[in-house]
């Protein structure tokens, strides 16, 4: 076999390996280098034999040791599951206002029930419990159905206007635009309902729309506009509204009323994460005390 040539600068063997005129030099690589090459293979071997590596079908190679991350989060999550094992089975077996005046068990409760809002409520009351059209700020003193801790705590565990749960909080406003009011009569009383929240109004309209109001919606809104919790009826003599309170907006809700529908929390949550979740909402600063106290 004919040698390689010696390059004449450097005098070293060139590998016979040349680009546009360009030789290349046949330098071995630094011995550091290579040792640590070879200790990285090692290294390697040793990482598959001893630890989940090669991907199958269906998960992996599990190792000697049989270590997942995966495994050491179910570790650490049953340990945290077990040392809290105690305090949930308190908050199942206390009364809400019991849990309200136990300064251990409401702060576990409200801390529970933070998380639960965030994984199961805040998609629709938003990450602050604002709210948005449609949806009800927890964080305010107007409820539909009652801020008390037993009332949010019914309308946690089954709902409103849901199919699931027999217990659902029901109520369904008519649709007056289908042949029950004229527009003209929609329109009038549009001005009482902007009349009762103090909004600038047409006061002719809403003298004619207050009579109007008295016949069809007084029953379930009561005679002064304030609502009824026990209909879900909003108040309609403040000024929030759940769909807007704009002339249009009030109109559209008077002819074709909207019905949100909130889930049956009790179906998917156990007791005492219902409960959790009923303290942290309260806690937020809407929260009211019971009717009887």
């Amino acid at each position: 076999m004919a040698k390689n040539e010696i390059d004449d600068v450097s005098g070293v063997e060139t590998t016979g390996h040349e680009w546009d005129g360009i030789k290349e030099l046949n330098n071995p690589l630094p011995r550091w280098w290579l040792w640590t090459f070879y200790a990285c293979i090692i290294w390697a071997i040793g990482y598959v034999i001893y630890y989940p590596a090669i991907p199958l079908i269906e998960g992996s190679t599990m190792g000697i040791s049989g270590v997942t991350n995966r495994s050491l989060l179910h570790e650490e999550l049953t340990r945290v599951e077990a040392s809290k094992a105690s305090l949930v089975s308190r908050i199942d077996s206390t009364g809400l206002e019991d849990i309200r005046g136990n300064e251990e068990l409401f702060r576990f409760a409200v801390a529970g029930g933070s998380s639960l809002y965030k994984v199961n409520c805040s998609q629709c009351h938003g990450s602050g419990a604002q709210g948005a059209p449609g949806y009800p700020n927890l964080n305010d003193d107007d409820w539909l159905w009652g801020g008390d801790l037993d009332s949010i705590y019914l309308t946690i565990k089954h709902g409103v206007r849901n199919v699931d749960d027999d217990d659902a909080r029901q109520s369904e406003m008519p649709a007056f635009g289908d042949d029950v009011l004229e527009p003209v009569q929609i329109a009038d009383v549009t001005q009482y309902v902007l009349q009762l929240s103090s909004q600038e109004h047409d006061a002719t309209a809403a003298k004619s729309g207050a009579a109007i109001f008295a016949e069809n919606c007084a029953v379930c809104h009561g005679d002064d506009g304030k609502g009824g919790r026990e209909f879900g009826a909003p108040n309609l003599a403040d000024a929030l509204s759940l769909y807007g309170n704009t002339a249009d907006t009030i109109a559209t809700q008077i002819a074709k009323p909207k019905h949100g529908v909130m889930p049956a929390w009790g179906l998917k949550l156990t007791e005492a994460e219902v409960k959790q979740l009923t303290v942290y909402v309260h806690s937020l600063g809407g929260g009211e005390q019971a009717a009887t106290q």
